[in-house]
């Protein structure tokens, strides 16, 4: 290990994060009382330019008047590059309240994005004497995002969590699909005239998850376009948390249980990790370094393994 420990990631439920217009108001109760433990309401792309300011008022009021229980909640502001990110800070910070815990900042391209918002946000904090500092969660959305990942990963202590945009990010890498996420036709390989499937997502994820673990932050996995695909879905999620990530977003209701499901460690794999770090603990005592657990060794590093799905499964018994 480095002589810089890895600091710890925040320690809160982050399986899955469902998504919502903010023009479409009557949906925000329905995604308070849902399962998912992330809400993110959006000012973004699913906002027509015409809509914005409207969709905006409608997400001050519900910050304030809808009961969003222990979910973390965070709004999707508008990119850095349109003329309406600055007024989603600023009317947010100044009208909703203390209840909004994060903003999500789409298409960060650089760590000078995140100073740019960092100094809006700070500035108008200190002006309205809030004391509940403003958590940010940043897409990674492009070339330049991917290239300056862990610059970004580093950039302030408001980051809390990343995420991978699949479809602004193969647009921006000039990728042959219109597909958001998940296998892709055309990125196969052949063995003995047989086609097989790899994940055109995984050096992304990859750079994104070993960027977070470097700076204590949650690495969660992007949009599943097909919504009618559980299996597809699923798969795509199973690969992200061998990966490493802690969730998956729904932009659907249906997919919020199929991102639970997956990212809520199973009650096997629990008693096995707890049967590990018994077995570790009884070699201790013996003064051993390592164990035989099921016809296998296991040491220090399987504690840790062990300590990371005993980990998941304490945060959501407190989701």
């Amino acid at each position: 290990m480095s002589f810089r420990l890895q600091p710890a990631p925040p320690a809160r439920p982050n399986r899955c994060q469902l998504f919502g217009p903010g023009s479409r108001p009557a949906l925000f109760a329905k995604m308070a009382t849902s399962a998912a433990d992330v809400v993110n309401i959006d000012l973004e792309d699913s906002v027509s330019p015409a809509d914005k300011p409207q969709a905006r008022a409608n997400v001050i009021q519900a910050i304030s008047e809808i009961d969003w229980g222990k979910k973390t909640l965070s709004v999707r502001i508008n990119a850095l590059d349109t003329p309406y990110w600055y007024r989603d800070v600023v009317d947010l910070l100044e009208q909703a309240g203390p209840r909004l815990d994060m903003i999500m900042i789409p298409k960060v391209g650089c760590a000078e994005d995140l100073y740019a918002v960092d100094a809006l946000v700070t500035a108008v904090e200190r002006a309205m004497g809030r004391t509940k500092p403003l958590g940010f969660e940043v897409i990674i959305e492009s070339a330049a995002g991917i290239s300056h990942v862990e610059a970004i990963a580093a950039a302030t202590p408001r980051l809390t969590a990343m995420s991978l945009g699949a479809a602004d990010f193969a647009a921006s890498m000039g990728m042959q699909t219109t597909g958001i996420g998940g296998t892709q036709e055309n990125y196969y390989m052949l063995q003995g005239g047989a086609r097989h499937w790899s994940d055109p997502w995984h050096w992304a994820q990859t750079a994104i998850v070993a960027a977070c673990r470097t700076h204590g932050i949650l690495p969660v996995d992007g949009p599943f376009g097909d919504f009618s695909d559980d299996e597809g879905f699923r798969a795509q999620a199973r690969r992200s948390a061998t990966l490493g990530m802690v969730g998956k977003w729904a932009i659907h209701p249906k997919q919020v249980a199929l991102a639970n499901e997956v990212f809520t460690p199973s009650a096997e794999a629990v008693a096995e990790a707890r049967e590990i770090l018994a077995a570790m603990q009884a070699a201790k005592e013996r003064g051993e370094g390592a164990a035989v657990y099921k016809g296998r060794l296991v040491d220090i590093a399987s504690i840790r393994q062990a300590e990371v799905i005993v980990s998941q499964s304490d945060l959501v018994g407190t989701a």
